[in-house]
Formats: C-alpha cells, structure tokens, sequence
C-alpha cells in the first residue's frame, strides 16, 4: 500500500508533470480531453450506481432517500474535482466510494435506522478531513496490512457478487441477457462491459414493464433531496463509519494517489481530502455515503490518451464534473426504473460491476503465503455476514484478521 503523502510533500505539489513530459509536439485539439472526461463520467456512473443503490438500501434508505444520495453523490464529487481539476491544474478525479457502497450492502440494517447511517456517513467525512490534517492517523490507516484490508474488501464483494448467479433463477428471461451481453464485451471491448449489461438490463425491464402493464411514477422520476436529521449512535460509529472510512482510504484514496503518481502526478493530499471530506459530510444529510479520489477512473482522465500535454489533462476532469452535473438529471429516473424492474436486476448489474473489484481483492489477500490465514479468517468472517452486538461483520473481520495475524507473527518468532 503507497505511503499517506505527508503534509508539507501535499502542499508543495507541482501543478503538474514538466513539459520534458510531454509524449508529441504536435497540436491537438479540445476534443481528446472533452471526450475523454464525457467517458470519464458515464463509465464512472453506469459501472457502479446499482452498487450504490444496493449499498444505500440495504442499511434503511428508502428508494427517494436512495435516489437523493445518488444526486448528491453526483452533483457534490463534480463540483469538488472542478474546483481541484482548475486550482491546481492535475486531473484530479472525484467518485463515490464504490467499496463503501458494497459494505453497505453487506452490513444490512443499522441500528437507529436509516438516521443512523447518515450520521455514521457524517462521521465518515469528519475522519476523512482528519486525515489530510494529521498525518498520524492517515499513516496508521496505511499501516494496516494490505491482505487484511483487501481480504476484508473480498468478503464484504462475495455476497454481492453471487447475485447474479441467484438471480438467474428468480429472473432468467431479464438476467440471462445481461450476463451474456457482459461475457461478450468483455471478450471485445472491457471497458464497455458493464455499461452494456446495464443498458441491456433497461431494455429488459422496460419490455418487463410493458408487458406487464405497470405504471411508472412519473413523479419520482425528478430529482429531488431527501434531508434526514443524523442520529448518532455507537452501533453505528464502529459498525458503520469507521469500516467504511478504512475501506475508503485503504481501497480508493490511497491507491487513488498511486495511480495519479503513475502518470506523474503528485496528488494535493490536504487539499484532496479537506474537498471530499467536506463533500461526505455535506452528502450525508441527503443520502451520500462517501466521497474519496477516484482509482480506475482517475486512469481514463489522466493517461496520455485523454491529452498528450499533461498539462492539459485537467481539462478532461473538468468536463467529467460537468457531465456528472448533467448526468444527476437523470438520477432518480435511474432510481424509479430499476425499482419497477424484475426482482434482481439491480443486484444482477452491481455484482458484474464488482467481479473485477472481488479478483483484485482476492489476489491482494491471499498474495502474502505468511498472512494467508489471517487473510482467509478476515475473509469468512466479513463473507458471512453476521454481526455482534449491533456491530457488523467487516469490522468484526477485521479486528479478527489483525489479531490471528498478529498471534501467528508472534508464533513463528
């Protein structure tokens, strides 16, 4: 796991690599970086909002409080990466937490309810601020061992990710397309794989909807917010917030910095997290669970593709905020299709969504052969599911994982 940038190397960043950087003199053009941030955006937003979705629902949100964290889940990363993208001229990509959403998923309902889990998301962005505050507490976060957060991530992706497996039999005539449409471009054309099994899913549920004669509402299908006063409680803190706080840090705002500094950037770490810190803590009221660096988008953005002066990249950042501005529009409508969709549909699309996430997780656990019993008992206990005393599993995993590692470490000494 990449190194917490510390403050003073955060503050100091360049505003970009050097001009030796750059790959060909020659011109180009706005169109690279426009496209680049319009496909930047809808990958981005198709590959994961039924994840979202799943994530929100799960733990009490209702499908209007579902579809106002999914706006605000839009409107909120857009204007924060616009803001970054032209202060400090990098394309420094804003997304939701897509690991935090699937630990949602998992950990099912919260007590206190639905009030509760907003409260644990607020916390969730006041630790995130923290962290590009005090560099003790990012570092301690790094230090947790990369095959205990990854097994940790892989357990809390297994249930979602045999969804379509389940679904298959509650819905084979919507679901079997879906699969097959992903098989295919994922042969052909990956990066299009679940965008395409998402738009396959919407023709089969509208053909599922005509058929069978139901109504949309109209209604539900313009985007609005659904304010919920946070309620705060400690179920909630250590069963809620602080894993999704882990997942979001060890899954998506660290590798997030690595896979900027792969294209050489070096990430504005207090700035970056002050932004989407504020940005969940402002989102939870509404629905928002989490808002951190983008990792895999982050590449699409900024790689030489997007624009071959990597001082210019920043503009393809730009224009995905401002997709995701126009993207929002269309949120709720999202939200009312798939909530009049066949049983499994949503869960068939989020689970394909995180196939490549559970591999990645998978190896990282089980890569050390030292830690791998650790890795396999943080694993089963964040797969299963069960919870103690109000508190859910991955943070039960992961304490478990951090003490066999630790007792079989002090065992072979």
């Amino acid at each position: 796991m990449p190194a917490v940038p510390t403050a003073p190397e955060a503050e100091q960043a360049p505003l970009g690599p050097s001009t030796s950087d750059i790959e060909t003199p020659s011109k180009v053009g706005l169109a690279h970086p426009l496209g680049a941030g319009v496909v930047t955006a809808l990958v981005g937003f198709t590959s994961s909002f039924a994840v979202v979705l799943s994530g929100l629902t799960a733990v009490g949100a209702t499908s209007a409080q579902a579809a106002s964290g999914l706006l605000a889940l839009c409107v909120i990363p857009a204007v924060g990466m616009m803001l970054l993208s032209y202060r400090y001229r990098m394309p420094i990509t804003l997304a939701w937490s897509t690991p935090g959403a699937a630990l949602l998923a998992s950990t099912g309902a919260v007590a206190g309810g639905w009030a509760a889990a907003v409260g644990a998301f607020a916390i969730t962005g006041v630790l995130i601020v923290i962290t590009g505050l005090w560099q003790r507490l990012g570092g301690l976060v790094a230090a947790i061992p990369v095959e205990i957060a990854q097994a940790m991530l892989a357990g809390v992706l297994l249930p979602l990710c045999l969804a379509p497996v389940k679904a298959v039999q509650t819905s084979p005539a919507v679901v079997v397309p879906v699969i097959v449409v992903w098989l295919v471009l994922q042969r052909v054309a990956k990066r299009w794989a679940v965008i395409a099994a998402f738009a396959t899913a919407a023709i089969g549920a509208g053909i599922s909807i005509a058929v069978q004669h139901k109504h949309l509402d109209l209604a539900a299908m313009t985007p609005s917010l659904e304010l919920t006063l946070p309620h705060w409680n400690w179920q909630a803190i250590i069963g809620v917030a602080i894993p999704l706080y882990v997942v979001t840090m060890a899954s998506q705002n660290i590798p997030g910095t690595a896979v900027m500094s792969s294209f050489g950037y070096r990430v504005p770490w207090r700035a970056s997290m002050t932004v989407t810190g504020i940005g969940t803590m402002l989102s939870a009221p509404a629905g928002g669970h989490a808002i951190n660096l983008a990792a895999i988008s982050a590449a699409l953005s900024a790689a030489p593709a997007a624009h071959p002066d990597p001082k210019r990249r920043w503009i393809a950042t730009f224009t995905a905020g401002a997709t995701y501005l126009i993207v929002a529009l269309g949120s709720a409508a999202v939200v009312t299709l798939i909530a009049t969709a066949p049983s499994g549909t949503l869960e068939t699309v989020a689970g394909l969504a995180l196939l490549a996430t559970l591999a990645a997780a998978l190896t990282g656990a089980m890569k050390s052969e030292q830690h791998r019993e650790a890795a396999a008992v943080t694993f089963l206990i964040a797969a299963s599911g069960v919870g103690f005393v109000g508190i859910g599993a991955a943070f039960w995993a992961l304490l478990a994982g951090l003490v066999v590692r630790q007792v079989l470490a002090y065992r072979k000494d």
